[in-house]
């Protein structure tokens, strides 16, 4: 298995003359750390081809080792008795949420279980805790109670043990190359250069260097895969899987637009902090390669077991909704009708995930005159054509409730970006060139730009910057704060 660095193109390339290409170092010459790059290469270099493990193992995520064990061996003490199953069960879920919430299916390049034990022990300690005492109020049983607390206990034993056990084979496996992930660095400065060398001499860390991108070449540096224009050529020639940042000589905002493409947004993204100098403060497990602190940046995108967690939660909701709004449906229903007489519903077409139209469903609160008028008003807030029905459905936004049964199809989510017409998408991402990242996710019934105020009249790029910072900061909790909120603007008649 190769363990060099990317091979450059000789100098003679810039010439016109026949390029010496440098023959591949065999599996079994390591790179010594003392031997230099020529810093008079070319930056063209050869395409990067992937190890076969490193190929094999693409799509492996840290839960998909961990989450299967931890799973069942807290459903272990069902083996011997079935009399406290209810209990087990509660303690199995509730004892992964509260894994999963502090981070310990995340993935981690520094693998210590004793890194992780003050963790375990509290999550395990906390879920066994709430269980117990539910237990307690519905049995009066001493006997019954301690003989679940029992159960609970060497659960929590086995999921230490198991935790121990997976950790020694993730760190065999990763040294033996059998798990691994073509990893570019973006960056060529001192710190992504220490990072490469302590990649390509320690397998631990799960990580197989493919090479430097950066946005010019810095004098005397190492040669690169290209530069962050070619971002997305680099990754798909390395088969790249994960991107770490080592300070680039790049613009923050240019660089985030740069991660926001498809190929980039679907790569693993990890930072070098920029004072890194300093204590973190953070409550979180510190990781690090070498002496080098990374921090484990959040997906740019809604993708994987994010993107299935948050679609549960949608059909969730929107069941839930349809059931339970159905009277106050129809009751609007019925107003619509009395107003306006038949067309109950208003259908209109829409942008929503990754640039795909769909019907938006709302109640009827007026009769645009023409389609061109539907598809190219932007507001019509102060229309006179808007009865005092149709006034109070937009006010108390209860006009939006039919889309619903959009959430329900899966053209749009509970959360996320507000849906626009096709007209105005096309020239608002022509002004705004980060509107058009909003699509990266379906569009929302509501949303974080919309319950912050940033309604009607406001400012494209304010609404641009909300959306995107809620795609990129997505968890549950926010999806139900943005939803409380929600609730609080429909009672205060904050809608149009």
């Amino acid at each position: 298995m190769e363990t060099h660095s990317p091979p450059g193109l000789d100098p003679a390339v810039e010439t016109g003359a026949t390029p010496r290409v440098p023959a591949p170092r065999p599996a079994s010459e390591p790179r010594t750390d003392a031997e230099p790059w020529d810093s008079a290469v070319s930056t063209a270099v050869l395409p990067y081809v992937g190890s076969a493990a490193s190929t094999r193992t693409r799509a492996l995520r840290a839960w998909m080792l961990t989450a299967p064990v931890d799973l069942a061996l807290l459903l272990a003490p069902l083996l011997w008795t079935v009399q406290y199953w209810r209990g087990t069960l509660t303690f199995a879920a509730l004892t992964i949420l509260f894994f999963a919430v502090g981070g310990l299916y995340s993935a981690r390049r520094h693998i210590s279980i004793l890194d992780e034990l003050p963790i375990l022990i509290g999550r395990l300690l906390a879920s066994g805790a709430v269980v117990a005492i539910v237990a307690a109020l519905r049995h009066e049983s001493v006997y019954y109670v301690t003989g679940f607390v029992r159960g609970l206990a060497l659960a929590a034993a086995l999921v230490l043990a198991g935790r121990v056990v997976s950790r020694v084979l993730t760190v065999l496996a990763r040294r033996r190359r059998w798990v691994e992930h073509n990893t570019v660095i973006v960056g060529s400065g001192p710190i992504a250069v220490e990072l490469a060398r302590l990649l390509r001499r320690d397998p631990r860390y799960g990580l197989r260097f493919a090479g430097h991108v950066d946005e010019r070449p810095r004098p005397g540096g190492p040669p690169l895969l290209g530069t962050l224009d070619g971002l997305e050529t680099a990754i798909r020639l390395a088969e790249c899987d994960v991107l770490i940042l080592a300070h680039p000589e790049c613009p923050e905002a240019t660089l985030m637009e740069i991660l926001r493409q498809p190929a980039a947004s679907a790569c693993d993204l990890w930072a070098v902090p920029r004072l890194w100098g300093s204590r973190s403060q953070g409550g979180g497990m510190a990781d690090h390669i070498g002496a080098i602190p990374v921090v484990h940046v959040r997906h740019t995108t809604l993708s994987g077991p994010r993107w299935w967690v948050k679609r549960g939660s949608d059909i969730v909701v929107a069941v839930i909704g349809l059931i339970l709004l159905s009277p106050l449906m129809l009751v609007c229903a019925i107003a619509v009708f009395a107003e306006g007489g038949r067309g109950v519903l208003f259908r209109q077409e829409r942008i929503g995930h990754r640039g795909h139209t769909f019907e938006v469903l709302k109640f009827r609160s007026m009769r645009p005159a023409d389609d061109a008028e539907s598809q190219t008003t932007w507001s019509i807030a102060g229309d006179q054509r808007v009865g005092p029905v149709g006034r109070f459905l937009r006010r108390t936004s209860l006009d939006e409730l039919p889309q619903l049964w959009n959430i329900l199809r899966g053209d749009m989510t509970v959360v996320g970006p507000r849906p626009e017409r096709p007209h105005f998408v096309a020239k608002f991402s022509a002004e705004h060139p980060e509107y058009a990242m909003r699509h990266r996710v379906p569009a929302g019934l509501t949303g974080l730009a919309q319950v912050s105020g940033l309604r009607g009249d406001v400012p494209i790029s304010d609404r641009a910057r909300f959306d995107n910072y809620y795609i990129e900061n997505w968890s549950l909790w926010l999806d139900a704060k943005v939803m409380l909120r929600t609730v609080g603007e429909v009672f205060r008649g904050g809608g149009r």
